[in-house]
């Protein structure tokens, strides 16, 4: 990846935001600086068929966007969607749901997140972690994201789901078809077809639930009223969607970039190993770091004011985390991974009423791994370059190849 500067106004009109490949190919660190400080509220234009929208880079405005009425997400939360005519999951799926039924849904969701699922779901994730460290640190080489991270959200996404083990590497390979891809130039009926796969396979999976009495959330979504009446088909089929796809894709980006970060940044790794470090406070530093989702989308409901920018109604807005969350104005030495870094209200959960209902898995995953490299490993170093995604939702690897020193204390029996 490599950094992007900027030297005239005209080079800024001409970037696509909208391109997976920017995000995947560049470092945007310096376009982030500069459109904060010179176009907080830069609007791109039209292109093709694709509408306008907002691109909007500080971290208070971006909150403000989260925050207000006035936006709604059910046309869509994300770029692709909301550049190509809306998202099909509006108004069925948590995520492009507003008002009252988002409130119903993310009720029913929520009693899935109790604290005895929770800590079943912690103990599994620590041995999940524990074993797949283990064996990488053992072998000595390995491609850390597919055979470590990917692996971890996964089956910490699928114990809340109640997904039977023999169909999990199955849907490891649509989640990671589905929103982004290996490929620059890689054909959008392979994403389509992953969509599809999950939402089918979740349909034929509710019907084994319903009339249980499980307390997973296939189970909860599958037996639950609301007003008297069962969800939909495609409410439920949506939401275990949502919650699959979230739930694997935030935890091993974050997972991925965590230790790249630790190795481009060795006094981190030393400050980690010393074992003084509060593993909370780490881990939203590799959240707000990492930035495993690029951007929100939101599109007016009503001609509405940001900070001072109109907007009009109908205009679409993408509020992009991977600037707000490196904004100085809300972070201090913000382009520093500081894993002692505090307070970190960073936006990589969003905020206001679409916060993250699977912030907790992610920050367990995180605090996991780096307390299982804390005690097994004296050394990490990378063996070859990273590959990235091409995703303009996204922000994360497909291959991270790393060698470990173990350490012999934390690897004893």
């Amino acid at each position: 990846m490599t950094s992007l500067p900027l030297v005239s106004p005209d080079e800024l009109d001409a970037l696509d935001f909208a391109d997976a490949r920017l995000h995947a190919e560049h470092d945007l660190t310096e376009v982030w600086r500069r459109l904060r400080a010179e176009r907080p509220f830069h609007r791109q234009p039209a292109r093709g068929s694709r509408p306008a929208f907002w691109v909007i880079t500080r971290y208070a405005d971006a909150v403000e966007v989260y925050r207000s009425r006035e936006f709604t997400t059910e046309h869509g939360n994300g770029l692709p969607t909301l550049l190509t005519g809306g998202d099909a999951a509006a108004g069925t799926m948590l995520a492009v749901t507003d008002g009252l039924r988002h409130q119903q849904i993310r009720a029913v969701l929520t009693r899935a997140f109790s604290p005895r699922v929770l800590a079943a779901v912690q103990d599994g994730v620590r041995r999940t972690v524990d074993d797949l460290m283990a064996a990488a640190v053992t072998k000595g080489t390995c491609d850390f994201v597919r055979d470590v991270s990917a692996n971890i959200p996964l089956g910490a996404v699928c114990d809340l789901l109640d997904v039977p083990r023999g169909d999990r590497q199955y849907l490891l390979g649509l989640t990671s078809q589905a929103w982004s891809s290996e490929h620059a130039d890689a054909p959008p009926e392979g994403s389509w077809t992953a969509k599809s796969e999950i939402l089918l396979y979740f349909a034929d999976l509710a019907r084994t639930r319903r009339g249980g009495d499980g307390d997973d959330v296939v189970s909860l979504l599958a037996n639950c009223r609301i007003d008297g009446e069962p969800l939909s088909d495609a409410e439920l089929m949506a939401n275990c969607y949502g919650l699959m796809i979230g739930g694997d894709e935030t935890g091993r980006h974050a997972i991925s970039g965590g230790l790249l970060a630790l190795i481009e940044n060795p006094e981190q790794w030393d400050a980690l190993k010393s074992g003084g470090l509060n593993l909370q406070t780490a881990a939203d530093e590799v959240l707000r770091w990492t930035v495993p989702s690029l951007h929100g989308g939101r599109t007016a409901t009503a001609d509405v004011e940001v900070n001072g920018q109109l907007i009009r109604a109908g205009e679409i807005v993408s509020a992009w985390i991977a600037s707000a969350n490196r904004d100085g104005d809300a972070f201090p030495d913000p382009d520093r991974f500081d894993l002692t870094r505090t307070p970190n209200k960073h936006l990589t959960f969003a905020f206001g009423a679409h916060y993250c209902l699977g912030h907790y898995l992610a920050r367990v995953e995180i605090e996991a791994v780096l307390d299982s490299l804390r005690r097994m490993v004296s050394g990490v170093r990378q063996t070859a370059p990273e590959t990235w995604i091409y995703s303009s939702i996204l922000h994360g690897m497909n291959t991270l190849p790393v060698a470990f020193e173990a350490d012999p204390v934390g690897l004893a029996p």
